[in-house]
């Protein structure tokens, strides 16, 4: 197998590090790469002591991991023993060493246990494509502080001339170029006296200072360090930089107003076009404002048209406008006044455009899923979606992964667990925010973004023995409580048309599933996983049940027919809008994973599992429902969570009788899964006429008839680049152009590491793109 990755793509998206996106400004901001874009530094100050004690620390910064830190009295207080705990600055970079720098913070112990873990700043923070949001999640640099009562360069210690126990006490750093090399001299005064007590100097190589700048709460203790070997209490404040040796980019500020996200649904009612819109903010604390205002521009003025208040607990404004006016492109914007200690008020504007709902023409749909974030911030599908301008994104689950950002998962208590979940969240908004700021966005949850390894709902049920499946991946249920699972709903689909059900199921989960007509589309949104039966209901083992059984044995036993895939309801939900032609010409089904079982190997091409009851093949009977149901809508179905893109037709009483499915490739690939029935014996019949291998008439695992048409087999990721690895692993994007005119669906699977404007055929999956006719989808085929 080859990469496909030419030299000049290496090259565009590695060593220029790759474009980088700015989120929370007044208007579109270009795309940026990272020094280029940077202008000679101005002094920065922290904010924090005109800031009311709440988690979020500011746009200006990453805390690592934000649940760990607070503002408290005007400081930046980190509230875990634990190491590498960290705040970057996002604004200011070290990328200049030919040229001075200087910083200082005040620091304060608050624990009594004698200094063991470090407090200071770290410096030299890059990831291996040197990109400022990347970088925020590198544990390692160049550490400079105070610890056990001694000044430390980079492990080099000098002792303080008195003990510094619980005083405030002034680190100012400073860094001068002295051939190809930066001399650092790190002094420390109490801040109360301002006594000097110590100084320390020590030559480094240039590139050990450049890239992120930090402040670091135990720099010397492991991040996940037993009890008796844990670290200090810290607070810092008074943070400042200065220097040309600093680039400032006040693009990369992220927040208060981190993204939104908007439908533009025709209800076909009295209320006609319908607007919903979703805007995060960081956690607040109870004295800033709880509120967000949505305007629209109207000639030269900004019209106010709503205010909504922030939930407390995910720290979202939701929208609902209606009798919208969709024939014409709205500018918005929208607008949080963040209150201040002293009194004032600073406005922060996120702004972008509701676009008129596409008439006469075809709709171009970006299809993504699966965010593993080895390769964050995912610049190359990022930029490519942006350069081809889709009229709506559909992110299909798996936004996030439960070890985005590292620092482990929280399962309670409640308020840090969902700190914990928004934390890893961010990271979403933070590479997509500008994908999504002017195109309607679906975004549904899957397993891994209720921090799930597998998802099986069972209509809501609480995981009956979780501390035996502390990872969530082996049997039904969910692992956080439902106020948690319903939470993790609002923050992905409270931007969606109205519930078609608008009553939660018997546990309380609230119901999302629903229909939206945008550009003469109608979207059937399901919830694959919530109803779905778990696995012991089945007498089902993961991982162990099959390991004996041939590939080519269909057994029945593990299809029960009382199983459920969709439930009763969304099924009836289904099947009555499969009937409901208003307004559309064309329907698609929107959810989380394919409607069989399309993979033989994972998660590596030597290892057969002959079931994965993670694929909605199963459970067979119920499967055969949903498809039962779809086929009369003649939608496509469109969907990912495989980390392996294909191209399917489903059948039920035979093969190709029903509809076809685009699963699409992963973002960012993480467990890997292949479909290689012809090394394990599984026979095929009908091969397309394009002859790839793989590919033709097939019973998955389960029994399902399937007509495998294409799938992105991908290689082993073995990189050290992200971006090399994650499109060796088959990472990409998928997009689907639906001419509601000619009645047909254009599908295209785009590789990881391309240029989506430079046509070359290697761009895409082996296969694509393809086009079907809608009547395809009710199994009267034209393809071969």
């Amino acid at each position: 197998m080859t990469s496909n990755v030419s030299r000049r793509d290496a090259l565009k998206f590695i060593a220029a590090g790759v474009a980088a996106s700015g989120v929370a400004c007044t208007a579109n901001t270009n795309s940026l790469v990272n020094s280029g874009a940077s202008k000679p530094s101005k002094p920065m100050t922290d904010k924090w002591a005109n800031t009311h004690d709440r988690t979020w620390l500011g746009g200006e910064y990453w805390a690592n991991p934000m649940e760990d830190w607070q503002i408290v009295n005007g400081y930046a207080e980190c509230a875990s023993r634990q190491g590498n705990r960290s705040v970057h600055s996002l604004t200011h970079r070290l990328e200049n060493t030919n040229k001075a720098f200087s910083m200082s913070v005040n620091i304060v112990q608050v624990d009594d246990k004698k200094n063991v873990g470090g407090a200071g700043f770290r410096l030299g923070v890059s990831s291996d494509i040197n990109e400022y949001r990347s970088s925020c999640f590198v544990q390692r640099g160049l550490d400079v502080g105070i610890i056990q009562d001694k000044l430390s360069v980079a492990g080099k210690r000098v002792a303080l001339t008195e003990p510094v126990a619980k005083q405030a006490v002034t680190l100012t750093l400073t860094g001068t170029p002295q051939a190809g090399a930066v001399s650092l001299v790190l002094s420390a005064t109490l801040t109360e006296s301002n006594k000097k007590i110590g100084e320390l100097s020590h030559l480094v190589p240039a590139s050990d200072v450049l890239g992120n700048v930090a402040v670091v709460s135990n720099f010397v203790v492991n991040s996940h360090a037993k009890p008796e070997k844990e670290g200090n209490l810290f607070r810092f404040g008074n943070w400042q930089l200065s220097g040309d040796a600093f680039s400032e980019n006040p693009s990369r500020k992220f927040g208060p107003i981190l993204w939104t996200m908007y439908t533009l649904n025709n209800t076909r009612s009295k209320e006609g076009y319908v607007m919903k819109m979703s805007a995060f903010t960081g956690p607040m604390g109870k004295k800033d404002s709880q509120t967000v205002i949505l305007q629209i521009q109207q000639g030269q003025e900004w019209v106010s048209l709503a205010e909504s208040k922030l939930d407390p607990d995910v720290w979202v404004a939701n929208f609902r406008i209606a009798n919208w006016q969709e024939t014409k492109d709205t500018p918005f914007r929208v607008v949080y006044n963040e209150q201040h200690r002293d009194g004032s008020t600073t406005p922060d504007l996120w702004q972008g455009i509701i676009r008129a709902n596409p008439e006469g023409r075809p709709v171009k749909m970006a299809a993504l899923t699966c965010q593993n974030d080895y390769s964050y911030p995912y610049a190359p599908v990022a930029e490519n979606v942006k350069k081809l301008n889709p009229d709506i994104v559909f992110f299909s689950g798996d936004q996030i992964y439960e070890s985005h950002g590292g620092f482990g998962i929280i399962r309670h208590p409640f308020k840090p667990s969902l700190l914990n979940y928004l934390r890893k969240f961010y990271q979403f908004g933070w590479a997509f925010g500008e994908v999504m700021r002017d195109q309607p966005t679906v975004c549904l949850p899957d397993d891994h973004d209720v921090l799930q390894g597998n998802l099986w709902g069972q209509g809501g049920q609480p995981m009956k023995s979780p501390e035996s499946d502390p990872n969530a991946s082996l049997t039904g249920g969910y692992i956080h409580p439902i106020p948690f699972v319903n939470l993790v709903h609002k923050t992905t689909v409270g931007h969606h048309p109205d519930p078609y059900d608008p009553n939660p199921t018997a546990t309380g989960v609230v119901n999302y599933y629903c229909d939206m007509v945008y550009g003469n589309v109608g979207f059937a949104i399901l919830a694959d996983r919530l109803w779905k039966s778990g696995p012991e209901d089945a007498g089902v083992i993961v991982g162990e049940t099959g390991v004996d059984e041939s590939p080519t044995f269909i057994n029945p036993k593990i299809n029960p027919p009382n199983s459920q895939l969709l439930g009763d309801d969304q099924e009836a939900f289904l099947e009555k809008w499969g009937k409901d032609w208003r307004g559309h010409t064309l329907k698609a089904v929107l959810s989380q994973t394919v409607f069989a079982q399309v993979s033989t190997h994972q998660p590596t091409p030597q290892r057969y599992l002959k079931y994965d009851f993670d694929s909605s093949g199963w459970p067979g009977p119920a499967r055969d429902r949903a498809v039962e149901v779809m086929r009369e809508s003649k939608a496509l179905h469109i969907c990912g969570d495989t980390h392996l893109a294909s191209l399917v037709q489903y059948g039920v009483d035979k093969q190709r009788d029903s509809n076809w499915s685009f699963c699409t490739p992963a973002i960012s690939a993480g467990w890997p899964r292949w479909w290689m029935p012809d090394q394990v014996g599984i026979p095929h019949k009908n091969r397309p006429s394009h002859g790839l291998a793989q590919t033709g008439e097939y019973l998955d695992s389960f029994g399902n008839e399937m007509y495998v048409y294409a799938v992105g087999v991908p290689e082993l990721g073995k990189s050290a680049n992200r971006y090399i690895k994650a499109h060796e692993k088959g990472s990409g994007f998928g997009v689907i152009n639906f001419d509601t005119k000619k009645l047909t669906y254009t599908m295209e699977a785009y590789r990881y590491l391309i240029d989506v404007t430079d046509g070359s055929s290697s761009n895409q999956f082996p296969g694509w793109p393809v086009t079907i006719h809608k009547n395809e989808n009710g199994g009267i085929n034209l393809l071969s």
